[in-house]
């Protein structure tokens, strides 16, 4: 488990330091003191005049941008690249509770899967995460890239995504580089306290399951129920292979099935979801120097019942009727999150130094079971799956910045990070049970489950314990020199290396004796069935053999490491008073290995990618007239390969109900990108902006369906691949004060934006690609010309109307969203399987935010209405005479009230 005591070590030994006051730093943006100006009495710090928005923290490696408090700074207008940002009075405008929602608001992204970003219909290979400009681990097996849905917005100051490359980022930038900025010191001492209350119709007093772990799992952390047996630990460090039919193995089986992890439990009303969270700073004038003080904490806990229709055809079958399996799974998640920031930081004049630190807890409480029909069994045959689950997620990162200014026209920005994720997951437990539904007079179980291990075409029931450890140091250095007025130069370099260490160790119960005794227990309760008395009935003259092995030991460890140096050079120039340039070039050395481990065997390394790369990048900015610019940018950039991606290991994830298995032949891939921009900033933070975009990418890694039967998904280069695409934004506020009254304060708000993407994928007759366990194979045997990439929707909208006044916190606020279709799984080619598609559709929102002043005291009320149509969550193959549900369910609407009071 990972032990709450961690939490209280790092709460002792970290904190998080930021400057207390932040300067402008780049060439295109002035030095400004941050305001003095406080808001009115009853006003929210974001809830400013129109004409005087307040500029977000963002904060970017290489003296880009640093801005903190900044009124009347429009980042977007000012930085050098086509950016998009959400600052604060963004984010709590659209009300979401992590942020992976408020980026899916964001022009050209999309949020899939468990808050994976994708950047203008690239899928999450392609979408670079930092926080505050240093790179994250990430806690998941099969991703290198970071799940957005990890961080409360709570302790965001602002989210930047950055679109046109500049080398101050590193060359792993496809689509975007996501930035987030955690929230800076306050100028006054405050302490703000919150606490929600959600209500989802799918779920909440609805009838869910789930089983009993332990007395503390409310809190995301077990009581030791779930630590691994010493037998089973001693057997991990031995590394050998056990003995099926040995006494170890009989011990060690006997010992993990019991009635805390295994048994699912109905429930039939369950709880409200609820949230709570404390924020507080202040900061002290040392004489000459400022140091600031800021802490945060906060807890949620989430339960989500979903009741999925998961169907499958066989690859061969040219239409709907000929059902491979079909199933109804019921699925209880119950999700607790525990976050916790603490920090320092110090200013002096145009000098700060901080360190910033943050510690996310994720947890997944999983119970489900599953009930259908497969082509193995009987036509008459019912199947009934249940699992059990605990997945909890670890995300801890510490970052010491600092940026001097020995002069006034030389800054020197220092870097260093360390982070850490983890993953565990013990006591994955999956049983089969079946019933025949025959005349007991045929079969006298015929109306009874039972379940028999392994047994004929039975499954075995399976254990699975999962363990992944990923670090990350990083570091680096910048020096930017103004050489004179609009001419600035920089240099740097950044260092980088990921180790990540991932364990899977799969054990199975079978049994293979007496038909008649194997029946008869077989309707035992799991805990009841798999006791140690049941390994040992044939040593007690009783023929049911049940055996205890472990599975997959060939590939049930690897360890991967990327190590990463780049030098790069930049000038920023203004050829005149309308026309200026950002242009550089990076360089680039990476390493990425990934080693197979197997049990009892030699470590084996499964794929050493060693590269250089030289990363041009330009962009030209000519101001047409003062508001009006057109934006032109180039580069190349790359992407490589996920370390899960390399191991030929199976993996199987819960959320999307597949099987994974990589490719260890898989290779770079290099990506070569144009866009143009037209912006029109007609008053300030207001604007209206219209961009195309165009990519081609060689040696894409895209998926493709390996097994004909079981889809289980693997991973291959294609050939190549073009994106291209436009996009449209507008950002209006309508006064509404000459109507009087009620209106006098008022202003209307109009947020849109729309993308429209194409990908295709570029296959011919003779392009080749190379698979394990194949070798060099024609790419047209495992991808179509002209389909488009995994992920990617053609068409994305938002559209967000609002009413809020001037002077007080006072919004309400609709939020529209639409994506349309999106390949998530491809049909195997060259037969009649259609690809897997996800239809995410149109979705509603209502956010409501008042606050109020009682004593002197701010109160801030807010009520949210999420998905107001009912929108399914759809995942279906179509074909001719009829759809194929793959993972499809009804998503409730959810209802959130929340106060926070600041004193």
């Amino acid at each position: 488990m990972i032990k709450p005591r961690l939490v209280s070590l790092l709460l002792l030994s970290t904190t998080t330091l930021t400057p207390a006051v932040a300067w402008a730093q780049d060439g295109a943006l002035t030095n400004a003191p941050a305001p003095t100006t406080a808001p009115q009495a009853g006003q929210a710090a974001d809830a400013v005049p129109a004409d005087e928005e307040e500029a977000p923290d963002v904060s970017i490696p290489g003296g880009a941008i640093i801005v903190t408090g900044t009124r009347s700074r429009d980042v977007m207008r000012s930085s050098t690249e086509v950016v998009s940002v959400l600052s604060s009075e963004q984010i709590a405008r659209t009300g979401e509770g992590d942020i992976a929602g408020a980026l899916g608001r964001v022009t050209g992204l999309s949020v899939i899967g468990n808050g994976y970003v994708y950047v203008r219909g690239l899928g999450d290979r392609y979408s670079l995460a930092l926080l505050n400009g240093s790179p994250l681990p990430s806690p998941e097996p099969l991703k290198r890239v970071v799940p957005m849905d990890l961080f409360p917005t709570s302790l965001i100051a602002s989210s930047m995504v950055q679109k046109s490359y500049s080398v101050n980022f590193p060359g792993e930038f496809g689509g975007g580089v996501i930035n987030l900025t955690t929230k800076a010191i306050p100028t006054e001492s405050f302490l703000t306290i919150g606490g929600g209350i959600g209500w989802d119709t799918e779920s909440t007093n609805k009838m869910g399951y789930t089983y009993y772990g332990s007395k503390t799992d409310w809190t995301g952390f077990d009581n030791g129920n779930r630590s691994i047996p010493t037998t089973l630990r001693d057997y991990f460090n031995s590394n050998t292979v056990i003995d099926p039919s040995s006494d170890l193995a009989k011990q060690i089986g006997g010992s993990l099935i019991t009635s805390r992890n295994a048994v699912v439990q109905r429930v039939d009303h369950q709880q409200p979801n609820f949230s709570a969270n404390i924020t507080a700073g202040t900061s002290l004038d040392l004489g000459g120097a400022t140091l600031g003080v800021i802490a945060a904490a906060g807890y949620s806990n989430k339960t989500q019942t979903r009741d999925t229709l998961q169907q499958r055809t066989s690859v061969t079958t040219a239409n709907e009727s000929a059902m491979f399996s079909n199933f109804r799974t019921v699925q209880t998640d119950n999700r607790i999150v525990g976050n916790a920031m603490l920090g320092l930081g110090l200013e002096w004049g145009s000098n700060s130094i901080r360190w910033t630190n943050l510690y996310i807890h994720d947890t997944d409480k999983n119970a489900r079971l599953s009930l259908g029909r497969e082509p193995s069994y009987s036509d008459t045959t019912d199947l009934l799956e249940q699992n059990t689950a605990w997945y909890e997620r670890q995300l801890i990162d510490t970052q010491i910045t600092a940026e001097l200014k020995p002069d006034p026209d030389t800054e020197i920005d220092l870097r260093g990070g360390y982070a850490n994720s983890k993953r565990l997951a013990p006591y994955e437990i999956q049983t089969e049970y079946y019933r025949t539904n025959l005349d007991t007079s045929v079969d006298p179980y015929g109306d009874t489950f039972i379940s028999t291990p392994g047994y004929g075409v039975a499954n075995p029931t399976s254990v699975t314990f999962s363990r992944l450890n990923e670090n990350v140091w990083s570091a680096g250095g910048d020096v930017t020199h103004t050489f004179s007025p609009g001419w600035t130069g920089s240099v740097g370099y950044a260092f980088q290396y990921n180790q990540r260490d991932n364990t899977r160790r799969n054990f199975n119960y079978r049994v293979t004796g007496d038909q008649d005794l194997i029946y008869a227990l077989g309707t035992l309760r799991p805990d009841v069935l798999f006791q140690p008395g049941t390994l040992y009935l044939n040593d007690a003259g009783e023929n049911y053999l049940m055996s205890f092995s472990e599975t997959e030991t060939g590939t049930a460890r690897f360890q991967a490491s990327l190590v990463n140096h780049a030098f790069y050079g930049k000038l920023d120039g203004a050829v005149s008073d309308a026309l200026s340039f950002d242009a550089g070039v990076r360089w680039e050395y990476a390493k990425e290995t990934t080693t197979v481990m197997p049990i009892a065997g030699t470590a084996n390394v499964a794929n050493a990618l060693k590269n250089e790369y030289f990363l041009p990048a330009a962009t030209l900015t000519w101001e047409v007239e003062p508001g009006m610019q057109v934006r032109l940018a180039a580069s190349k950039t790359i992407g490589r390969p996920q370390f899960r991606e390399l191991i030929f290991q199976p993996f199987y994830d819960p959320e999307t109900n597949q099987t994974y298995r990589g490719n260890p032949l898989l290779k770079d891939s290099q990506l070569y990108n144009a866009e143009a921009r037209f912006e029109w900033y007609f008053a300030p933070q207001q604007r209206v902006s219209v961009g195309a975009f165009f990519k081609r990418i060689d040696n894409p890694i895209e998926s493709f369906v390996t097994d004909n039967e079981q889809f289980i998904t693997s991973y291959a280069n294609a050939p190549k691949a073009n994106l291209y695409g436009a996009e449209f934004e507008v950002q209006k506020y309508l006064p509404l004060d000459k109507w009087g009254g009620f209106f006098a304060t008022r202003r209307a708000v109009v947020i849109g934006n729309y993308t429209y993407s194409k990908s295709e994928l570029k296959v011919n007759s003779t392009d080749t690609t190379q698979i394990y366990n194949v070798g060099t194979d024609l790419a047209s045997t495992y991808f179509r010309n002209g389909a488009p990439m995994a992920g990617q929707s053609r068409h994305l909208a938002n559209l967000q109307l609002g009413l809020e006044d001037t002077d007080h916190l006072s919004q309400q606020t609709l939020l529209l969203n639409y994506a349309s279709k999106r390949v998530v799984t491809r049909g195997l080619y060259g037969t009649a399987q259609p690809d897997v598609v996800e239809d995410p559709g149109f979705t509603l929102d209502l956010v409501i935010r008042q606050g109020i002043e009682i004593a002197g005291k701010q109160i801030e009320l807010k009520l949210e209405g999420r998905n107001l149509t009912g929108r399914k969550h759809l995942e279906y193959q179509q074909f001719d005479d009829g759809r194929v549900n793959f993972n499809t369910y009804d998503l409730g609407r959810v209802f959130n009230a929340s106060i926070s009071l600041t004193l």
